[in-house]
This record gives C-alpha cells, structure tokens and sequence, in this order.
C-alpha cells in the first residue's frame, strides 16, 4: 500500500493526475486508470486525513513479476495518517486502513505467469520426494515442469504439471482438478471434491484427503491477521476463463508484510518447499 500513499506530496496536496501517475508507475504498463482522491476540506488533508480514495484500473502489468491484473477496483474508508511520514516517503497509519477490493485475473494470464522464469525457476527449486514409489530411481534428481492452468465452469479449476527426470525425461504426468468454496463468512479459501491423476490413473481418495486438508491450512486467511493484515472474500466468482475476487481488507498500523501470508497456523504443516509425489492410484498401472 505504500506504492498508493506516495502520490502524496510533500507540500500536502494532492490530485487526481498526480495519484494516478503515482500509481502509473507502480507498473510497467496501465491500459486504463482511473482515481479519484476526495479529501475535502482541502485542510484535512495537511491534517493527514483523506475522506476516500477511489481506484478503477485495467491491464495492470506488474513490475515485479510477469503477471497481468485484468481488472482492479478499489474503495477505500476515511484514510488518517502521519503527514510527515509522507514526506519521508514511508507513510505510517494513525488508525486502520479499510478498503473493498475487486480482482480480475485471465486464464491467459494466470498461464503466463506459471510459464514465466520466475516460476520455472521456483518450480526448479522444489525438493521432490519420490520414497518408497517404484517407478522413480531412490538417489535421482527430479523437477516439475509445464505447468498448466485452466479456469473451468461452476467454480472449478484444473491444474497440470510434468515431473521430469534430470535429462529432461517426462515421467509423471500429474493432473488436479477442484472446486473452490468460501466458508467462515470469508475466512477461509477451501478446496472441495478433489480429483487427482497421475498417468491418468486417480490416485486414491484418502492419499488426496490429506493434501487437500494440509493446502486448505494453508488458504485460511485468519493466518495474516497476527501480522496485521486481515482479509474477508465476499465473492468468488470462477468461469468463462475469468476468475473474479471481491474482498474486505483491513491493515493495522502494525502490518509488517512479513512474508506469512497464507502460511500454516500449526507447526507440523510440512513447508511448501518438501514436495511428496503421490502415484498411488486406485488402479493398477503406475506403480
């Protein structure tokens, strides 16, 4: 949030072209911006207080990462801070900032950022657990590789990834599809009905069980709130290639962005970076 703080002068005024250049420049490329900052009386705004700050944004490129934000809208409540932290260009909040926002992400573009060396070069990175599975060599190096993404109808999503040997050999072709719920008044993200394939073999319910119940952990989203961050999904809306997010968030003047968000709340959640490759199905054929 601080990137939308600093079209704040350090004289105190503000205005609309100059939000919106600020905001520009947080990306490399805006097809389309629009804000507009109501901080009336002009006075209060020395004060460190904006009455609303209302953002409509599409084709948001981001800087950072390889990754297109189709639509962006964003309202916020009344917005107090600390006028001379503006001026050190690290604006701190005097009380909680409150704002509703709605996402629009493309399959297109999902499918972008998944083939992007960003997330190839993570995907290289993951430790690949292959013990006790017959068709994998105990000491040999494993990767995962191609990943796909496809937005699908009735809230469901279909995911596929290779595991390739260290020759670039493919030998497992991994397939996972799911639907996505809002449960606890928008509290929790959960994966349901869960289907996974290896080699187009379903893999055994209860083997899915268990990494549903350890991803659904870690989409609970009461695991930011400690760090000052919390956030409400009031509406999920997945088809016709788009995946459509609206949410309440709400950030302490606390907030750190420590890099938790979304991490497990209980310690025996085995990290992301240990990868167990299940090809137990419930068929003969893969093992």
């Amino acid at each position: 949030m601080s990137g939308g703080f600093s079209f704040i002068t350090a004289a105190g005024v503000v205005v609309d072209s100059a939000a919106e250049n600020a905001i520009r420049s947080q990306f490399t490329n805006v097809e389309k911006l629009h804000v507009r900052v109501d901080n009336a009386p002009t006075h209060q705004l020395l004060q460190g207080k904006i009455a609303k700050i209302r953002i409509a944004a599409r084709g948001l490129q981001l800087k950072q990462y390889d990754f297109r934000i189709d639509a962006l809208e964003l309202e916020t409540d009344e917005i107090a801070f600390f006028p001379r932290s503006i001026q050190k260009r690290k604006p701190k909040l005097k009380k909680p900032l409150q704002a509703g926002i709605r996402l629009v992400f493309t399959q297109t573009d999902i499918n972008k950022l998944l083939q992007s060396p960003d997330v190839l070069a993570l995907l290289s990175k993951l430790n690949v657990n292959t013990k006790d599975y017959v068709n994998l060599e105990e000491d040999a190096v494993y990767k995962f590789a191609n990943p796909q993404f496809q937005i699908l109808d009735h809230n469901r999503l279909f995911f596929q990834i290779e595991l390739r040997s260290e020759n670039n050999e493919k030998l497992l072709l991994i397939k996972v599809e799911t639907g996505v719920n809002i449960i606890n008044k928008g509290k929790q993200i959960q994966l349901i009905e869960t289907v996974v394939t290896v080699n187009e073999e379903q893999v055994a319910s209860q083997f899915v069980e268990g990494i549903v119940k350890n991803l659904n952990q870690r989409l609970d989203l009461r695991n930011t709130e400690g760090d000052g961050l919390l956030v409400r999904i009031l509406k999920l809306n997945i088809g016709t290639n788009k995946l459509e997010i609206a949410a309440f968030v709400q950030i302490q003047p606390s907030y750190t962005k420590r890099a938790k968000t979304l991490s497990p709340s209980a310690s025996s959640t085995k990290p992301l970076t240990q990868i167990q490759v299940i090809s137990q199905p419930t068929t003969k054929g893969v093992r």
